[in-house]
């Protein structure tokens, strides 16, 4: 398949937060329509001011997804130490899916973490039914932090992986 992973441009960030507002809402992850958290998931104009936000697009230029790339001293991270970079709201479209778009979209946030000067890690908070989101993070080599779990809101327990980029990981992408 023909990819594009890029920064997003103003034009996209409608498409994409619609792309990630249906992602949690067809998986079940939201309390439906009315979950106040899909405010911040269509918030890509916003996030795109204070941190990276990256599309996947096909061969015709049609965006199928994106992820969010919050390095160290954005406002969008959740659970990074001073010196790791955190990503979040990775989505792909129903018809992006099956297609590598995820495995791409987090090695390009896996090489944006790599190539940052001082960053010692790279982390990311994940609901536990977000099974195929699991497969691709560990098949990357990201490794389950359980001591980092979290509720953000009382009820909503989110699982945590990071990868390692000392000298000894590099190789594990």
């Amino acid at each position: 398949m023909d990819l594009t992973i890029r920064v997003a441009e103003p034009a996209e960030y409608v498409v994409l937060g619609e792309i990630i507002a249906e992602a949690y809402l067809g998986g079940d992850l939201l309390d439906g329509p009315q979950d106040p958290y899909l405010l911040k998931l269509r918030a890509v104009e916003q996030r795109a001011a204070e941190a990276e936000v990256l599309v996947a697009l096909d061969a015709d230029g049609v965006v199928l997804g994106g992820v969010t790339y919050a390095a160290p001293g954005t406002p969008w991270r959740d659970i990074s130490a001073p010196d790791e970079a955190e990503f979040r709201m990775l989505a792909v479209a129903r018809a992006g899916r099956g297609r590598g778009l995820g495995e791409a979209l987090v090695r390009a946030c896996v090489e944006r973490a790599r190539s940052a000067e001082g960053v010692r890690g790279l982390v990311l908070s994940t609901q536990p039914a977000m099974l195929p989101a699991h497969r691709i993070y560990r098949r990357l080599g990201l490794l389950r932090t359980p001591e980092r779990d979290w509720e953000p809101v009382p009820g909503l327990r989110l699982m945590t992986f990071r990868l390692g980029l000392e000298a000894a990981s590099v190789g594990a992408c």
